[in-house]
């Protein structure tokens, strides 16, 4: 297992230096520069050339880029131009948000998705399998920000039911551990502050759960019903096998390697494709500071959450591996 864990990290490292070139290579595409940003349409030239003088663009391509990397690798990610405070402070404090609510919706869609995938599986052509199927083309068809406004025209604007906007309400003192607002309530035995942080991520849970919903639904499903004609489960029910030690042991264990798959990518996903859902819900994570920064060619941010989102993202896909050698022990001799 260690060998295995080495050479998959092994392999993550060209993806990772391929990622930072065409990263650097893309934001120093960008029209206007860091230079607008700070001046705005009106600076003047001279004012253009100090900036750029004062942060190092006027450099060659290749002195930014090693200059970058050193940057990188002693996890000094600058100062953000639009806010002036440290990268790293402001990734430290959003991105806990984000992976609240990415988790909160993964973990809806996991254990409503599989449940109904295999279950439509089991009941191929029936009522079930109907709703299943239609019901994930629709989730998938469905706008993300079109159903955000849904669920909070409905249940938070008319009928009250959760709160329409935050990640916890502003009147309760909590006490701030690791800005992940619902563990720090379980830490800190706040318990208010985690029921009311947990509150605050069902109607965004549920808006940005859909999409994985659906697609869990038709993977399973699909995984499901490819192993239930393979001859090894009708030799198990020809043995007189109990459904369960057939369903546990036989089906789910082995349709299980493309649902972990699209597990592992879904979720990378949610961490960087949250911007639409926490802008809706006003959700203090940093798919909407990402956007902001965009528009306002705020680069140091720009380079330095998005290879950190690279390195999450490439640390999913080992868990990935890794659950692929939990569930198929023959993956690890591969």
């Amino acid at each position: 297992m260690f060998r295995f864990i080495v050479r998959r990290l092994l392999q993550l490292i060209p993806a990772l230096f391929g990622l930072s070139i065409l990263l650097f290579i893309w934001l120093h595409r960008l029209p206007g520069g860091p230079e607008t940003a700070i001046l705005g349409e009106r600076g003047t030239p001279e004012m253009r050339a100090a900036i750029r003088d004062n942060l190092g663009l006027d450099e060659p391509v290749l002195v930014q880029y090693g200059r970058f990397m050193s940057r990188m690798f002693r996890l000094d990610l600058g100062t953000s131009i639009s806010t002036k405070r440290e990268v790293t402070t402001e990734f430290l404090q959003r991105f806990p948000g984000t992976v609240e609510l990415a988790t909160t919706a993964m973990l809806l869609a996991i254990a409503i998705g599989i449940p109904l995938g295999y279950l439509a599986a089991r009941r191929r052509g029936r009522l079930l399998d109907h709703l299943s199927v239609t019901g994930s083309l629709i989730g998938v068809c469905i706008p993300v920000f079109f159903l955000a406004y849904v669920l909070k025209a409905i249940f938070a604007e008319n009928l009250h039911l959760f709160p329409a906007s935050g990640r916890q309400d502003p009147t309760i003192d909590a006490t701030r551990v690791t800005n992940f607002f619902v563990l720090d309530g379980l830490l800190t035995r706040e318990w208010d502050a985690a029921a009311d942080a947990l509150w605050h991520l069902v109607l965004p849970g549920l808006a940005l759960a859909s999409i994985p919903l659906a697609i869990i639904v038709r993977i399973t499903r699909a995984s499901v019903l490819e192993v239930l004609g393979e001859d090894f489960v009708r030799t198990a029910e020809a043995k007189g096998l109990t459904e369960r030690v057939v369903r546990q042991r036989h089906v789910l264990r082995n349709a299980m390697l493309p649902v972990a798959t699209t597990i592992g990518l879904l979720t990378g996903g949610l961490l960087s494709g949250a911007v639409l859902t926490e802008t809706v819900f006003a959700f203090s994570g940093i798919g909407a500071f990402i956007a902001d920064s965009i528009s306002q060619r705020d680069y140091p941010v720009l380079m330095g959450f998005i290879m950190i989102i690279a390195v999450v993202f490439v640390l999913v896909n080992l868990l990935v591996d890794l659950s692929y050698s939990l569930i198929d022990p023959r993956v690890r001799v591969r």
